[in-house]
This record gives structure tokens, C-alpha cells and sequence, in this order.
């Protein structure tokens, strides 16, 4: 067993890795990447050379290139010459004044500045200064000295892998007067469990519980994804798509100075949330905190987009089951009747249609008959904004479930074990109750975390229509603005998603199968 979920783990591994540098090889490498400055107003508010030089800034923090600046590699030289007394006029000025020489290329430090990184793998570009006809420079027609170096796909995956986990620690804070530093368990003030805190960290709790999905929560181990860059500008993704949205919600509670004193205040403040403040405490924070540890967030009404995404993926999951397994039984027992030639009408239909055709549907329906809201947007009762998703992707769900399950059922009706049962006399309740149903769930077990993942891959287009704040939107929005931070890590997220549902399945089967096992008596 032990050895098996290795090879999977390992084989799991190796696909996200896969997966992770195609996504990068086609955004970063067969997609023009001049497409990012689409929706950006810097990019169009300036012209000739400045806007030139400001697409290689961007394409440097996007990730698709290296380069420096020739102004900036004589700072860096004089510096180390002079020292902190150093500024930029005791060098030249700007990279204007480099190219004002019309044998700038034969000027010492320009010949070291392309040496020094032609070694290292650059380019030479140079952007022309604007002139008139007569040879004077146009205002702001700065010429810039630039040396470029293109990153590899692999390059780009390593540096995304290595920052991918990272771990907090009690050296994290860089104050000397910190001095009492710890990681340990200590019980909860706000719900009575306990909760692993720190001090020297970034946050103060590390691992705490509390009634949000998924009700345990880690700031000790960090997921960084990546950032946006177009959305939302330089923001972690993580963060991102785990901070919750709606209004703020206020409760009266104790800040962290009061607790277990009869002191209780208004407050929207998330204190499991509160990291380090290296500045200096004002008046009121000395009061409400005990230390330095008053940097939080907001506690706000509704779900994050992580959530909204698992909420109606799992509700939609568990629906279509409840359904779809009693109506294929159903079908089954009546094969080649009434009941069972309705249910084959309604599964043949539902999976020749296209899935956004049932989207259109149920919001024609929904509004019109049921005056449910068509958008969150619009929602008055946010609930009811949830009702149009979850039964666009429930329905065809669960058309794939009547028709498994008639079939497997169909399947075990022939064998040898239900002729023997006949023959001892069981009535057909007791045969399809105690024997058939047993049997032919077994399959349909093993596909559960699929059917979840399947749920949660297809909100990608249903959250899309419905405007659900959740990842599956982001994705599709990300694609529209060309923002390949969102790109690449919902990538991530939808294949660790698939890689583990597999993982759950097999491992699902081997529970309730015991003809599955997967070890031999070798151990192999």
C-alpha cells in the first residue's frame, strides 16, 4: 500500500510539473507578448522610447526576460568605487548622456558594460534617441543602452517551483528588540480549541480552527502561486483567491488585550489573521494589543472565490448523486420499460447537448419562472445566486450517473451469483438490495473525487455566465487579460485537483472492494 501511494505521489508530481511548463511554454513563449499592454493605460499614455523602455520593465516582471540598464550598471560600479558618498552626477547623467557621443561604442565604460554581460549570456539592444531633421533631440527622446537575455522555460519553472512552499519561522521578524521567540501549541480565546502560535514569525497564529470552509487553516506553510500582474496588480494569487469578499462583518468580540476581561468591542478585525508591525505602535494599538503582532485583515460576510468555487462544485457533486444513483437503479430494475425508456430519453438528451446550451436554459427558467437571480451581482439574497450553478452542473452530472449505474447493474443481473440467489428463493428486493446495488457501486465509488473535480472544472464556464466570484471565473478573466500569473497557478490548482481525485479514487475502491488490493505477498 505504502509503496504504491509513492509511485503515485511521484507519477503525480512529475504530470504537475508537466502540465505547470506547457502552460509556460504557451503563454510565455507562443503568445505574443505584446498582448499584456491590451489593457494598460501606462503603456498607452506614453510614446517612442519611453514607451519602449517601459515594455521591457514589464516583460522583465512578467518573467519573460532579464536585462539592465546602462545607467544603472555605472550606479552600481560607482558605488562600489565611492562608496555611500556616490550619486548619479559624479557619473553620467543618464543614458542621454552616453549617446550624445557619437563614438559612445568606444567610450571605456560602455565597452566594459557589453563585455560584462555579453559573457553572461545578454544581448545588446539599444533604443535611438528621437531627433529632429536637424539633429536635436526631441523633448523626452532619451536614447537607452540596454542588455537583454531571453528566460528559458526551465529557468521560469525553477524559480516558480523553488518559491512555491515556504515555511515561517521564528527569524522571519527582523527586530532586535523581539527578543522572547517560540512556536507553540496554546489554547484558543475565540472558539476554546487550540491553535499553534508563534512570536518571531510573520503571523501570530500559524495554525488555527474556526467555522470557515475549510475550517482548519495554515499561515505556517504558504502556497505561493505567483502574482497578478494585470487584474489585480501585484497581489499573491493565493491571497487572492482565499481572502473573503462581501461586506464587513462586524461582531462584538475582545481584542487580544482584553481577552478574559469583561472589555468587549465592535469590530470587523480578523485577529487570526494579525502579522508583525515593524513600526512604531501608536497610543491605541498599545492599548487593544499585548505586543507588536496588530497588522490584520477584515472579517467580511461573504465567501472567498476558493470557496464559492468548492461550494457549489461539492453541493452539485452531492446532488447529482443523490439523484442520479436511486434513478439508474430505478431504470435497472425496469429495463426496457416505461420508467426505463424515460430515463434513457432524459440521460440520451442531456449528454448530447452541449453543457453551455443547460447554462441558458436554467437562467431562461430560473428568472422567468422562478424569479432567481441571474448574476451574484444582482443577488438580493446570496444565497438564491447559488441555485441557477449548482443545477446547471448537477443536471448533467447526473444523467452520467443514471446511465453507469443502469449499466453496471444491467451488468451484475446476468451474473452467476444472482441466478443462485433466485434459485434460493430471495425476492428481487433483497437480490438488487443486499447484492447487485452492492456490486455495481463499486465503479461508481471510484469516480467520486472525479466527479467533484469534473463539478469544479466545469464551473470554469458556468461561473463564467453566472459571474460567480470564484476561481473558475478568474481563470477564464485571467485568459481575456492575458494575465499569466493567474494563468499558470490556476493550472496548478486544477492539476493537483485531478492528480489527487485519482489518488482518492484508487484508494476509495481498495475501501470498499476487498478484491482490490494493492500489494502482493512479495510486497511488490
Amino acid at each position: 500500500m505504502g509503496k504504491y501511494i509513492l509511485r503515485r505521489v511521484l507519477f503525480a508530481l512529475f504530470s504537475l510539473l508537466v502540465v505547470v511548463m506547457t502552460v509556460m511554454l504557451l503563454v510565455y513563449s507562443l503568445i505574443d507578448r505584446r498582448v499584456i499592454f491590451m489593457a494598460d493605460d501606462v503603456w498607452n499614455k506614453r510614446s517612442n522610447n519611453e514607451q519602449a523602455y517601459y515594455e521591457y520593465v514589464q516583460f522583465q516582471k512578467y518573467g519573460y526576460l532579464e536585462f539592465v540598464n546602462y545607467t544603472n550598471f555605472l550606479a552600481q560600479k560607482y558605488q562600489a568605487i565611492y562608496g555611500d558618498s556616490y550619486t548619479k552626477e559624479k557619473s553620467f547623467n543618464t543614458d542621454r548622456d552616453a549617446v550624445q557621443y557619437e563614438n559612445w561604442r568606444e567610450n571605456a565604460s560602455v565597452q566594459e558594460f557589453i563585455a560584462t554581460y555579453e559573457a553572461k549570456g545578454y544581448k545588446v539592444t539599444y533604443l535611438e534617441p528621437i531627433r529632429y531633421k536637424d539633429g536635436r533631440l526631441k523633448s523626452g527622446g532619451t536614447g537607452f543602452l540596454l542588455m537583454t537575455r531571453e528566460r528559458s522555460v526551465f529557468l521560469r519553472l525553477w524559480d516558480y517551483l523553488k518559491g512555491l512552499i515556504t515555511v515561517e519561522t521564528v527569524r522571519d521578524v527582523k527586530d532586535p528588540e523581539l527578543t522572547d521567540r517560540y512556536i507553540r501549541i496554546e489554547k484558543d480565546p475565540y472558539n476554546g480549541f487550540f491553535a499553534l502560535v508563534g512570536s518571531g514569525t510573520t503571523h501570530k497564529y500559524l495554525v488555527y480552527f474556526d467555522g470557515r470552509f475549510p475550517f482548519m487553516h495554515w499561515h505556517w506553510i504558504h502556497i505561493n502561486l505567483g502574482v497578478s500582474f494585470t487584474k489585480y496588480r501585484d497581489q499573491e494569487i493565493t491571497s487572492v483567491i482565499t481572502t473573503p469578499t462581501g461586506n464587513l462583518a462586524t461582531r462584538l468580540t475582545q481584542y487580544p488585550a482584553f481577552v478574559g476581561t469583561d472589555r468587549y468591542d465592535e469590530t470587523a478585525i480578523d485577529f487570526y489573521s494579525l502579522t508583525y508591525n515593524n513600526g512604531t505602535l501608536t497610543d491605541q494599538e498599545k492599548e487593544l494589543y499585548p505586543d507588536k503582532y496588530t497588522v490584520g485583515k477584515y472579517k467580511r460576510d461573504g465567501f472567498s472565490m476558493l470557496e464559492n468555487s468548492f461550494v457549489i462544485g461539492i453541493i452539485a457533486t452531492i446532488i447529482a448523486y443523490m439523484v442520479g444513483l436511486p434513478l439508474g437503479v430505478i431504470n435497472a430494475r425496469n429495463k426496457d420499460k416505461l420508467a426505463d425508456k424515460i430515463g434513457m430519453g432524459y440521460i440520451i438528451f442531456t449528454l448530447s447537448v452541449p453543457a453551455l446550451a443547460y447554462i441558458f436554459l436554467f437562467s431562461a427558467i430560473g428568472t422567468k419562472v422562478f424569479n432567481l437571480p441571474y448574476t451574484f451581482a444582482n443577488a438580493q439574497v446570496k444565497i438564491l445566486a447559488y441555485i441557477l450553478p449548482v443545477a446547471s452542473l448537477a443536471v448533467r452530472e447526473i444523467a452520467g450517473l443514471m446511465m453507469w449505474m443502469r449499466r453496471f447493474m444491467i451488468d451484475q443481473m446476468n451474473s452467476d451469483y444472482v441466478k443462485f440467489a433466485r434459485a434460493e428463493g430471495l425476492s428481487e428486493r433483497e437480490i438488487f438490495g443486499k447484492h447487485i446495488s452492492r456490486n455495481a457501486v463499486i465503479p461508481i465509488v471510484h469516480g467520486i473525487p472525479g466527479s467533484i473535480l469534473a463539478c469544479l472544472v466545469g464551473a470554469i464556464i458556468t461561473e463564467r455566465v453566472y459571474s460567480v466570484p470564484g476561481v473558475g471565473n478568474l481563470l477564464t478573466t485571467a485568459i481575456n487579460g492575458h494575465d499569466n500569473g493567474i494563468i499558470v497557478a490556476c493550472a496548478m490548482f486544477y492539476t493537483s485537483l485531478s492528480v489527487i481525485s485519482v489518488i482518492l479514487g484508487d484508494l476509495l475502491m481498495a475501501k470498499f472492494d476487498p478484491r482490490i488490493s494493492f500489494t502482493t505477498k512479495g510486497g511488490r
